[in-house]
């Protein structure tokens, strides 16, 4: 039931993400406007994703991105296409 904001643009099950948006790992963890994404786990876990709960701080833990994000807040930047 993890939650994350993401920081720069992802493409995720062929769909264009830009940075601010919001991602849960699942339906019931979701709120209003998250875009919900079954595969989020520590494994998929970017460093252009800021956890935004208790389990998401858990998922960063476990990932290869342990130490924080490199992109720390969202710019937008590489959102522009």
């Amino acid at each position: 039931m993890a939650r994350v904001q993401l920081t720069a643009a992802h493409l995720i099950n062929h769909v264009k993400l830009k940075a601010g948006t919001k991602v849960a790992d699942s339906a019931g963890a979701a709120q209003a406007g998250d875009y919900v994404w079954t595969g989020l786990t520590s494994a998929t876990f970017s460093n252009a994703m800021v956890p935004l709960d208790a389990s998401a701080i858990t998922m960063q833990a476990g990932s290869r991105f342990a130490t924080g994000p490199t992109m720390p807040y969202p710019d937008g930047v590489n959102s522009i296409t």
